[in-house]
């Protein structure tokens, strides 16, 4: 411990150096952990999104590209499917149920997905939950539609407020389908995942709110009142999408594959947990990148805390054989050099862990509602604490240098004077 004392009044004394050093380990540890925390949360998200669903039905594409657009709304559809194709297998006697998916409006940058009742009886997300009602009920007219909680949230709306729907999905639209306002009639849970950032209506209410448009592309005088809609056949032509939950998980295979050679229609069926590990085989050498730049991060600091020592044992040669001639052994010495290395790990570790928490309170909200991504303020994983250990124990073995090094001055060799 008496080492440890004159440890931390020799840094002290130097305490512009070694502050430097801090931050170059506090900032490199912050980094280390953000990554590994963005990392792990994003693979969290994303798997905690659909739960229970045995299929994902969409035109033929790539698996990971129908599992984005149809799960977490990323991207677009190469192609829609038509309704009789859908309703050919949600009448299949393996199924047990389907929810179907129709995308393509937004409101406000947020997705508009059209869709049945069923989606709020049979939709799961992390381990099974089913989706719960914040306020209001679900859908039962044309033009009703439940927001996602995180919408709500945003354009601070109420159950009972008119929104208007724009033609297409991008962040900015200049055609809307203004002369057909929907009505909120609930607000879902918050559920951390891109449910709580769609708003929901029924297929219905999709088609009607088209019912002048062809080929996405309003029809100059043919204008059809939100009134006049409704006495229109309003069953869908065709939907992006749809889920699918089976009465045996035997059955999985054998329904992927009639949808997949389905004569009349280019289909594609997929397994959500197969897709999203194609997808994280896809996205594990960027990762892996990354984490390797972070750990290089870490390694300047680290090799900047030896030089720093290093450089500066010259200058404190006088004081080692002030030491030495106290009575202090080289040992002594050796376990001083050492334990500044050790206190300025530890210490900078500690304020990278506090860093690490302070951005995640600032940041979270921002990075949820820009980027759906939920990072909860959670304790240190078991690989985290690792990687802290790591960094503590290579701060440690790293100050054995210039200890060493302090170790070999002699008392005579520290009293001269060099010119």
């Amino acid at each position: 411990m008496a080492i440890i004392s004159l440890a931390l009044k020799s840094l002290l004394n130097r305490r512009f150096t070694a502050s430097l050093i801090l931050v170059s380990i506090a900032l490199s540890v912050s980094l280390l952990l953000g990554v590994e925390r963005l990392r792990v949360e994003s693979r969290n998200s994303f798997a905690n999104t659909i739960s229970g669903t045995d299929l994902v039905v969409g035109a033929r594409s790539g698996a990971i590209n129908l599992l984005l657009y149809s799960v977490f709304r990323i991207g677009d559809a190469t192609n829609n499917i038509s309704w009789n194709s859908y309703k050919k297998f949600s009448e299949n006697r393996m199924v047990a149920w389907t929810i179907p998916i129709s995308l393509g409006d937004s409101h406000r940058s947020f997705r508009v997905m059209g869709t049945n009742r069923d989606y709020f009886q049979y939709y799961r997300y992390a381990q099974k939950r089913s989706l719960t009602f914040h306020q209001g009920q679900p859908f039962d007219q044309v033009y009703h539609a439940v927001l996602g909680y995180e919408v709500a949230q945003q354009l601070n709306y109420r159950v009972g407020q008119k929104i208007i729907i724009a033609h297409g999905a991008g962040k900015t639209s200049f055609t809307h389908h203004d002369d057909k306002p929907f009505e909120v009639v609930g607000i879902l849970s918050p559920t951390g995942t891109p449910v709580d950032r769609t708003i929901h209506v029924l297929l219905q209410g999709i088609e009607a709110i088209h019912k002048d448009w062809v080929a996405g592309r309003q029809v100059a005088g043919r204008k059809i009142s939100a009134e006049e809609a409704l006495q229109k056949d309003l069953t869908p032509k065709a939907i992006t999408a749809f889920l699918v939950g089976l009465k045996s998980k035997i059955a999985t295979f054998k329904v992927q594959r009639e949808v997949n050679n389905y004569r009349k229609e280019p289909l594609l069926a997929i397994l959500p947990g197969v897709a999203l590990q194609q997808l994280w085989d896809l996205m594990g050498v960027a990762e892996n990148a990354l984490l390797m730049v972070t750990v290089l991060v870490v390694a300047v600091g680290l090799i900047g805390m030896l030089t720093v020592m290093l450089a500066g044992l010259n200058e404190r040669r006088r004081e080692m054989a002030i030491l030495r001639s106290l009575g202090a052994r080289p040992g002594h010495i050796l376990l001083l050099v050492t334990g500044e290395s050790m206190v300025l790990s530890l210490v900078g570790v500690t304020i990278g862990l506090l860093l690490l928490y302070g951005s995640l309170l600032l940041t979270q909200p921002f990075v949820e509602s820009q980027y759906g991504l939920y990072l909860p303020i959670t304790l240190p994983s078991l690989r985290e604490w690792f990687m802290l250990g790591l960094v503590g124990t290579s701060g440690l073995l790293i100050g054995l240098i210039p200890g060493y090094r302090a170790y070999r001055y002699s008392l005579a060799d520290g009293m001269s004077i060099r010119i």
